[in-house]
């Protein structure tokens, strides 16, 4: 058991790896903790005048309160809120160009983003400084915030380059005159966290594109005097900043400026400090997840887009080709063949496996059929007394067959090689009949070309909120798909609850194969690649009792599904073959991985975007998306509804079945994925009913016996 416990933990692994993915990238990309609000003017009491007054490069280390002015003739370009990938490399050409270095103030969420650009940025020889991580006003942060957006962007910073710097520009910041009492108190807060604080003397205004010579007057200073020039490398189109650079540079040179690094400019150490150790690791797991969060949601992206495609060509699909399958079936003189109407008896077999709660309902319901049978209950070992159940009731033409425990294809095998009919119908053990279900399920083989027949599966216990989600589920998946898949030619299952099969085709595919869990899959994809038509007979209902709880119907789906996978993974060579098989394999296993295995893999991807847009945005967008696919999902359950002559009432528990059945079958889908993908067997399981489904809707219940059991 521990196996299977890791297999259903992986799932849920998985799904919250994904959610977390999801919220780095919205972190990293200024969705998550962005704080757009910008503090306006304040008094200036609290700044020293000598600040007011001093030089742009502020000095509060060590608590002094100091200020550096750039020697005349000297200019430190400085680029801030990149890096960007379109305009930090054009800006980066001109520099490298004019072989001029400069100072780059960058954002830790654009440096998470683009590491190659910041490692260029060094290997040139420029300077790199702080811009904090997410670009906040910091007067408006506490200075745990504000701790959190230096270190992040030292992360950012040590992965992309393997250094740390000691510049740093404050978000929305301009000359040093223009300090006041809100932004001062985080100058020298920053300045106690080893931080040379730049502002500027020279803004170029080019964020505001006014012209490539304005720019350039801009950025000119006044009587040869020494200048931090800000202009910007991201936020916005840059063209007139890359085309101000070109003819900046060559301009203010020939009139005998030098362009250098702050720290050159100064004739102080380096800014910069190498990372080693266990920083330098953080530094670029960092980056690498940022990386891997950027990859993955983009193909989550895809992946939504692809569910959308396959959700709204599924409905499209069931929709058009189930009004074209009830329009046939439904007109007035239809018959199945030739041959119609079909009164040649038919065997009904049960195989069963410890259903003493629900074989008397199950072969006493048969007993009221309109069409001529023999009923052959095959006993697989039961330990709780099923066949003397039957045996005791002593119903005429019901026969029961005693085997050892072989598992559900062998006492189908061996209830076939037992049956005296060419017609065999087979049903589960807790499932009942209605009187007039057999007859309805043969009556297609008026067509000699048809080889099986599948029933109309329904649920008998559907007034609990998990036996409601699995009514809706019948009604609209099942049988809807059924309508189209029998359109195409192309039914992949023939469900076990209710379905009918022509002898000559079960003896030609060699009968029930114990090779997959989804025997009933199995056998109706062979079916097909022989060549036989499959049809689905939507009179022939069969009232099943569905599990009841999370577990059993986890037990179930678990094995449905990885023995559809399997069942899939057997037939493959249809694909690549000729005739009826190739056709199968080209048309329904495209259809049947599509819809059965991808399209539920991927479904909730749409609650995953649900949740992150609910949180962090556009909230309205992201509801009235995911309103527009339940709506449309409502509207295909409503006429499959129609279709079955259902009441509609169990639709008001769609919302919330699409919010958490969804995720239970793709955690059963993907552990499915997983037990395929590691080799793992499981067993056929056992669900333990409760014997609930006793009669047909709208039949009467027998009443109970004086064995326990019901007469009739």
């Amino acid at each position: 058991m521990p196996p299977l416990r890791l297999r259903r933990l992986l799932p849920l692994l998985v799904l919250v790896a994904l959610m977390a993915m999801l919220m780095l990238r919205g972190y990293v990309h200024s969705e998550i903790l962005a704080d757009h609000r910008i503090r306006p003017d304040a008094a200036a009491g609290t700044v020293p005048e000598k600040i007011l007054d001093g030089g742009p490069v502020v000095d509060t280390r060590g608590g002094q309160e100091t200020s550096l002015q750039v020697p005349d003739h000297r200019i430190v370009l400085t680029f801030d809120d990149g890096p960007d990938p379109a305009w930090t490399p054009r800006v980066l050409d001109v520099l490298k160009k004019h072989r001029v270095h400069a100072v780059f103030f960058i954002t830790g969420t654009m440096a998470s983003r683009y590491p190659d650009l910041v490692r260029r940025m060094v290997d040139e020889g420029h300077e790199i400084g702080l811009h904090t991580f997410n670009h906040p006003d910091l007067s408006y942060q506490s200075t745990k915030r504000i701790d959190w957006e230096l270190t992040q962007n030292q992360l950012a910073l040590a992965g992309a380059a393997g250094i740390r710097t000691s510049l740093f520009r404050p978000p929305y910041s301009s000359s040093v005159d223009a300090l006041d009492d809100a932004s001062w108190p985080v100058t020298r807060y920053v300045g106690t966290r080893g931080y040379l604080t730049v502002f500027t003397t020279a803004d170029s205004e080019d964020w505001q594109r006014p012209g490539v010579r304005q720019i350039i007057r801009n950025a000119t200073p006044k009587g040869g005097k020494g200048a931090i020039v800000l202009m910007h490398d991201s936020g916005g189109d840059r063209l007139q900043t890359v085309q101000a650079l070109d003819v900046y540079l060559p301009e203010l040179m020939r009139k005998g400026y030098e362009f250098e690094n702050l720290t050159e400019a100064l004739q102080a150490p380096s800014a910069h400090t190498p990372v080693t150790g266990t920083d330098l690791w953080k530094g670029k797991a960092w980056v690498f997840l940022v990386g891997a969060s950027d990859d993955i949601t983009a193909v989550l992206v895809v992946g939504l887009a692809v569910i959308g495609v396959l959700v709204f060509a599924r409905f499209g699909l069931m929709l058009l080709l189930s009004a074209i399958h009830t329009r046939r079936t439904r007109r007035r003189g239809f018959t199945w063949g030739p041959d119609a109407p079909v009164t040649e008896p038919a065997s009904v077999l049960v195989p069963a496996y410890n259903e003493a709660k629900c074989i008397e309902n199950t072969v006493r319901s048969l007993m009221k059929s309109e069409h001529p049978i023999e009923i052959l209950v095959v006993d697989d070992g039961s330990s709780d007394g099923t066949a003397r159940i039957v045996e005791d009731l002593r119903l005429p033409g019901v026969r029961v067959v005693r085997q050892l425990n072989a598992g559900k294809p062998a006492a189908l095998n061996r209830g076939i090689a037992n049956a005296r009919h060419d017609l065999i119908v087979m049903m589960d053990g807790d499932t009942v009949f209605e009187p007039s279900t057999v007859r309805e399920l043969v009556q297609p083989f008026a067509d000699p070309k048809v080889g099986a027949v599948a029933g109309n599966a329904k649920v008998g216990n559907k007034d609990t909120l998990i036996g409601a989600w699995q009514h809706i589920e019948y009604v609209m998946g099942f049988n809807l798909d059924r309508r189209m898949y029998d359109v195409l030619r192309c039914m992949p299952t023939i469900p076990g609850a209710v379905g009918a099969f022509r002898r000559s085709a079960l003896d030609r595919v060699g009968g029930m194969s114990d090779d997959t869990l989804a025997e009933d899959t199995d056998i109706t994809m062979a079916i097909h690649r022989d060549g036989w038509h499959v049809v689905y007979a939507e009179k022939a209902r069969a009232w099943t009792e569905a599990p009841e709880s999370v577990q059993q119907l986890w037990s179930q789906r678990y094995r449905w599904c990885y023995g559809t996978m399997q069942a899939i993974w057997k037939h493959r060579r249809a694909l690549v073959e000729r005739g009826p098989s190739g056709r199968f394999g080209r048309v329904g296993l495209p259809l049947v991985s599509l819809f059965m295995v991808v399209a539920p893999l991927l479904a909730p991807l749409i609650d995953l975007f649900l949740v992150y847009g609910l949180l962090f945005g556009p909230t309205g967008q992201t509801i009235a998306a995911w309103f527009a696919v339940l709506a449309v999902q409502a509207g295909c359950a409503a006429y499959a509804f129609v279709l079955d002559r259902e009441r509609l009432t169990p639709l008001i528990s769609l919302p919330l079945q699409q919010l958490l059945y969804r995720q239970l079958m793709y955690i059963v889908l993907l552990q499915s994925w997983i037990t395929a993908l590691t080799g793992g067997r499981l067993r056929w399981q056992k669900l333990r009913r409760k014997g609930q489904v006793a009669a047909p809707p709208g039949a009467a219940t027998p009443a109970p016996s004086l064995d326990g059991g019901a007469v009739g």
